[in-house]
């Protein structure tokens, strides 16, 4: 996520936003979680697979918003 922005301002406003860092962490986390699920390291049901991506994709979608409409621009 964020590949084709630049790292220092991502991480500029994960540190001027906390709930930006804190989503930003989040949806890592499920990213993860999601990938072992998929290639049967993390064994889960099929209904909480779906869930979890179900929250990765608004997370992201929520964190991409907040990108969108920063203020001050951080670039």
């Amino acid at each position: 996520m964020f590949e084709d922005q630049q790292r220092d301002a991502v991480e500029a406003f994960m540190k001027a936003d906390a709930e930006f860092r804190r989503l930003y962490q989040h949806h890592r986390e499920l990213d993860s979680k999601v990938h072992d699920a998929e290639i049967g390291v993390l064994p889960i049901d099929d209904a909480t697979l779906l869930g979890m991506k179900k929250e990765k994709l608004y997370a992201k979608e929520k964190l991409q918003r907040m990108w969108d409409t920063r203020t001050p621009r951080i670039n």
